[in-house]
């Protein structure tokens, strides 16, 4: 099904869209929530460093590798079907992932657990596009990027309140009832979509960009570890160049693409894909240094911490679950919606940076700012990237934004760490080497804020003209 210009969309939309959200929630959560469980981990499962490490590199590296895969066969084969498999896959992991009895089970459950949440975060992003008419789809793509925003947060929440009462395997087992009732509201609820035609599949382009994006984040993840120039992160990125070129070189070629290069020929598309990056990189690293701050300089205990940055995450849900941000996008038009919101989001970083050191008050204007921001651009960015692609690839376009956060993330995460380092080994203290990654990555937001409403603004007069 998809409805027309004209329509006003599914009559259930609202309902649907509240169960895809909870599925969302779901995958989002297990991004974060292993990593209060570690000390448990360590002492249970008599866990390694390296294995912890694959323990949450295990879940992002199968999920950000397959994510345009994901994208393009619930767009060939039915994104109802793929919402089904997706659930299936996540609650059978999540199922091994708890009642694991060594690291080796627990990591294969782990990445069983990324295959299904590769499916299921492509697939609401475009069932949401799918249900609803154009003029609805800001205010539900807001409330699904709110979605994500709470399930950052919320992660090392749930798992530090589920290992105050049960054992670590608990945190996997909630996700058991969530997927069963996925699964039957899915089933009864969703109407299955997708391209007009039957496509055949596009294999050897999905073998190309998993092996590419896999290889890809790996390396960004192995580098602070490992060195930049270690013979580990050279040789992944080595392949990961040349297996990216030739897939961009195939999809060039074949009649079927799973990922149609033409898309980058919109500067809408090409836009919203540079801002998205910069901005994930910015706030990806920003936040992964936000947590050391709290811990580190102000003092307070991994779930305080993590209770402390919750005012982010309501922010983001206030002003989307209300509408507010899709009205003011809708008002301001989405270049400056995005600029604006950045603009909010790379000064919550520098009152986090000059600010915070002399308490949490700073810090929490910065995370009130950021939130604000959060909830005006990303959607957004969000609507950009998927009003930019035909109707009929929902899934590649949710393929590309899941894989432009994933990548962006990392990045951040590897590169803004880096800087850190780098200012501890110089005999920097701690507060003042943080402070100096806040500053980079509001700089990255900054830039990628002017940089995409440049290139969206350029792209409305031209088609004016």
């Amino acid at each position: 099904m998809r409805v027309s210009q004209g329509s006003r969309g599914h009559p259930r939309r609202w309902l649907i869209l509240g169960v895809i959200c909870l599925v969302q929630l779901t995958v989002l959560l297990d991004n974060t929530v292993l990593n209060v469980a570690i000390p448990s981990l360590k002492r249970e499962l008599h866990a390694a460093t390296s294995d912890v490490q694959w323990l949450i590199n295990a879940y992002s590296l199968v999920q950000s590798g397959l994510l345009l895969t994901a994208g393009s066969a619930a767009d060939r084969y039915g994104r109802k079907k793929m919402l089904i498999a997706g659930l299936v896959l996540f609650g059978a992991g999540s199922l091994v992932a708890g009642f694991a009895g060594a690291t080796g089970q627990l990591i294969a459950a782990r990445a069983g657990m990324g295959i299904g949440g590769a499916l299921l975060m492509t697939t609401t992003l475009a069932v949401a596009v799918q249900i609803f008419a154009p003029e609805e789809q800001p205010k539900a793509i807001g409330i699904w990027s709110a979605v994500n925003a709470l399930g950052f947060a919320g992660g090392p929440l749930i798992g530090g309140l589920v290992l105050d009462h049960f054992w670590w395997g608990a945190i996997f087992l909630v996700n058991l009832p969530v997927v069963v009732l996925g699964l039957c509201a899915v089933a009864a609820l969703v109407p299955e979509s997708k391209t007009p035609r039957a496509e055949r599949p596009d294999l050897l382009g999905a073998l190309l960009s998993t092996i590419g994006m896999t290889s890809l984040v790996y390396a960004i993840i192995a580098g602070p570890g490992h060195g930049w120039t270690s013979v580990r992160v050279l040789v992944t990125t080595v392949v990961a160049a040349g297996a990216l070129s030739a897939f961009a070189w195939w999809e060039g070629t074949v009649t079927e693409p799973m990922l149609d290069p033409r898309f980058f020929r919109d500067r809408h598309f090409t836009g919203a894909v540079a801002g998205a990056v910069l901005i994930t990189f910015g706030m990806g690293g920003a936040l992964f240094l936000l947590t050391q701050h709290l811990q580190s300089v102000l003092g307070y205990g991994p779930l305080e911490a993590g209770l402390r940055t919750a005012p982010l995450a309501l922010t983001v849900v206030a002003l989307n679950f209300t509408g507010l941000s899709a009205k003011w996008s809708a008002r301001w038009g989405t270049p400056v919606s995005i600029a604006l919101g950045m603009l909010l989001m790379s000064a919550g970083l520098v009152a986090i940076a000059a600010v915070a050191p002399s308490g949490y008050a700073g810090t929490l204007l910065g995370l009130l700012l950021i939130g604000a921001g959060c909830a005006i651009a990303n959607p957004a960015l969000a609507h950009a990237i998927m009003s930019a692609i035909p109707p009929q690839r929902a899934g590649a376009g949710a393929g590309i934004n899941g894989t432009v956060a994933e990548f962006g993330n990392g990045l951040g995460v590897a590169v803004l760490g880096a800087v850190l380092s780098s200012r501890i080994d110089s005999g920097q203290p701690l507060s003042a080497a943080l402070g100096a990654g806040q500053l980079v990555g509001a700089v990255a937001v900054l830039a990628g804020g002017f940089l995409a409403a440049g290139l969206l603004r350029r792209a409305e007069r031209a088609t004016v003209g």
